[in-house]
């Protein structure tokens, strides 16, 4: 057991706290948004729609952040996100029409994604190189902890001891203010290894972390929508089932994601992400064809498991990256995801109509094309040395440092 004194000059600490914060109150607005909105503020489809179209718009703006940096810290930064995120949460149950609701969202979302973006700068900047992934791992199981801790609260708060929505998203936020202002008054304020830049800026010589990024956001979506969807318009899964699916994925989180990466610092990322494609064609092709609800309900499992090896990516960023370059490129690759987040949902669910399986066999070429992507990333990719193949298709032995 570490002394309190230890604790507070640990970074690696006030990570893993901020990772428990973020799903602890998270998890809680989504789980309850569906019933919240339908129960209280009488949304239809076109509502919800809109009301999840304005929660993506801050991944566009995720960029933006590096702005930000111009006048605050990173630590600091970080802890303001969440703590808007927590404000957002804990005034949702007050503004129960939809004006309300948007405002509220919006508030939140903003919060959530800012964080997200600058908790990856952090963690690859704080990080040593052969123990991030090992760490991502660490912070992937604590997420899924908090995750189920939330759940676990909703159930025996709502149904146990009968409090209303108001009240249960009250708690959430206003135990995440709580918790974040324990940890400003507690950890220390960190030093940067590296002055980051703090203009937004695109190299060439990262373009194939950009690539990656956007086929990861375009099959995440496909999961995320479709794979549930699936679940239920096709196998009539309830929303007991579904949610008893999301807490077996957290509880398999919390036991693998450590040893996922671990194993990734083992074998290297380009060969982690190929058994990641590999396996998400795979199940992929399994969702087009499936007919069995158990099945199913392995592949979606399964599914999920998989893309803790997303970590592969992040580290391999962090080790072909200038370190100047981390908080800048953080923003532009998440709003890089959400380019497909918004695009992906809309232009497949027209196909959905008339083919849900070929929604299926698309995902799967996405996850084709992310494997031939990631047949380019070198043995030991590192600055200079980004990919194993260049454009030309002679193999990459040094490369420019910057554009």
């Amino acid at each position: 057991m570490l002394p309190l004194t230890e604790i507070r000059k640990s970074p690696q600490l006030l990570l893993l706290a901020m990772a428990f914060v973020m799903p602890l109150v998270f998890s809680v607005w989504m789980a309850l948004l569906n019933n919240f909105v339908v129960e209280k503020a009488n949304f239809t489809g076109a509502e919800i729609g809109m009301l999840q179209s304005l929660r993506e718009v801050p991944g566009f703006l995720a960029f933006t952040a590096v702005f930000v940096l111009l006048v605050v810290k990173e630590q600091t930064f970080a802890l303001v996100s969440l703590l808007v995120m927590s404000i957002g949460v804990a005034v949702t149950g007050f503004l129960p029409f939809e004006i309300g609701l948007y405002c509220t969202t919006v508030l939140m979302s903003v919060g959530f994604h800012y964080f997200e973006t600058i908790n990856q700068s952090l963690t690859l900047q704080w990080l040593e190189k052969d123990k991030a992934a090992h760490f991502m791992g660490q912070q992937l199981a604590v997420k899924s902890f908090a995750s189920l801790f939330a759940y676990g609260s909703i159930w025996v708060l709502m149904e146990w001891i009968g409090i209303d929505y108001t009240a249960m998203y009250m708690l959430a936020g206003g135990f995440g203010i709580i918790l974040i202002v324990m940890m400003w008054s507690f950890f220390e304020r960190f030093e940067q290894p590296s002055i980051q830049h703090k203009h937004m800026l695109m190299r060439k010589r990262y373009w194939l972390y950009y690539a990656l990024t956007f086929f990861g956001g375009a099959r995440r979506q496909i999961f995320m929508v479709f794979a549930s969807f699936m679940m239920v318009e096709k196998f009539g899964y309830s929303v007991g089932e579904v949610s008893l699916l999301f807490i077996i994925n957290y509880v398999f989180n919390l036991l693998f994601a450590a040893k996922i990466g671990r194993w990734i610092s083992r074998v290297g990322e380009r060969r982690a992400l190929s058994v990641e494609y590999i396996g998400l064609i795979l199940v992929f092709v399994s969702y087009a064809m499936v007919t069995d609800p158990i099945i199913a309900a392995a592949l979606y499992v399964i599914d999920h498991l998989f893309f803790a090896m997303a970590i592969a990516m992040k580290t391999y960023f962090q080790k072909i990256a200038d370190p100047k370059d981390i908080a800048s490129t953080a923003g532009v690759a998440f709003t890089i995801n959400h380019i497909a987040a918004v695009v992906i949902p809309a232009a497949l669910g027209i196909v959905w109509l008339t083919s849900p399986g070929l929604v299926f066999y698309i995902g799967a070429g996405f996850a084709v094309c992310s494997l031939l992507l990631a047949y380019n990333i070198p043995d030991t990719p590192a600055e200079g040395v980004e990919v194993r193949f260049n454009f030309k298709g002679w193999a990459n032995k040094v490369a420019p440092r910057s554009s």
